[in-house]
């Protein structure tokens, strides 16, 4: 498609908030002419149980476009190959996408990934930086392939990662700038103006998604890594410790560890007034918490409700 004389005819398909800002981009650029919306079926939700529509499924109706929800994407072959789409460009899907599938549009699938491929291909990529200490992350659109984010790259965006930089914030980030990335990059590469770069397999490597299991803290780490993990799985998994019988959800550390090693791992003790915990090495002062059937709350908070807490261990 060299020149641009009608709209790019494509098919949406994505799930989660992530793929919120992408979405609108797309539908605000008079470029594009969105046919239709794929998204994963509706699940059950809450204790009810009522059935919940996906944010892009909202977000989509909310602007008239038609949503498609097949529990297999191969379900819609027919449906795609009458639609005729130019290309299918895909965020955060949720599916694995065969290759007659990938075969349909002329221009194939384009997909928008939240890391700097071949870095951090897979599940939990806002995460893996965040948990690695890099300096860097970003977002990446790219050709897709039958493969796990093995495609050509079309184009990419470097990000810095803040000092205090959390799951939570740097989704938002990824969002906003993956959104800016493609509306650019499809452009170009639909008007032949980039051609995609093979990824460089011998730098590529893997974040495999997180399970709730990883979220509990293992107090024999460095304070430095629980510090990582803090962030990192903050909202999801979420990094909790037991104390006594009962749960407890760690909110937020200070990044500054604290050079102490006098106490076993898991030790709660007070610095300067403040909770804190010995780590396997050096120790970490919590800011906020949220114990077991409780709201949210500052240490300070907890330490005016459990003021014999100084000395007891966080069990792991």
């Amino acid at each position: 498609m060299s020149n641009q004389t009608q709209k790019l005819k494509i098919l949406f398909a994505g799930t989660p908030d992530f793929a919120l800002p992408a979405l609108e981009g797309l539908i605000r650029d008079d470029f594009f002419e969105i046919l239709a919306v794929i998204t994963q079926p509706d699940k059950k939700s809450g204790r009810g149980q009522t059935l919940k529509p996906t944010p892009v499924k909202e977000l989509a109706l909310r602007h008239n476009l038609p949503v498609w929800q097949p529990a297999k994407i191969t379900e819609i072959k027919e449906k795609i190959t009458e639609t005729n789409p130019d290309l299918v460009v895909v965020v955060a899907y949720g599916q694995i996408i065969p290759q007659n599938i990938l075969d349909l549009p002329k221009l194939g699938f384009v997909n928008l990934h939240a890391s700097l491929l071949p870095q951090y291909r897979g599940a939990s990529v806002i995460a893996a930086p965040i948990l690695n200490g890099d300096k860097y992350t970003g977002v990446t659109v790219m050709k897709m392939e039958a493969g796990l984010d093995t495609g050509p790259i079309i184009k990419q965006n470097k990000i810095k990662l803040e000092k205090r930089e959390t799951l939570e914030s740097l989704h938002d980030k990824l969002a906003k700038e993956g959104a800016k990335l493609l509306t650019d990059s499809l452009k170009e590469y639909t008007q032949s103006k980039i051609t995609p770069q093979k990824q460089e397999e011998s730098k590529a490597s893997y974040a495999p998604k997180t399970t709730k299991e990883e979220g509990e803290i293992n107090w024999e780490e460095t304070a430095e890594l629980i510090e990582k993990k803090v962030r990192a799985f903050n909202p999801f998994p979420g990094t909790y410790t037991k104390l006594g019988d009962k749960f407890l959800k760690i909110k937020k550390v200070k990044p500054e560890v604290l050079p102490i090693n006098k106490f076993p791992p898991g030790k709660i003790f007070l610095f300067k007034n403040d909770l804190a915990v010995q780590c396997g090495q050096n120790a970490l002062v919590i800011e906020r918490l949220q114990p077991e059937g409780k709201r949210e709350m500052s240490s300070q908070q907890f330490l005016q409700g459990h003021g014999d807490v100084e000395g007891m261990i966080f069990s792991f």
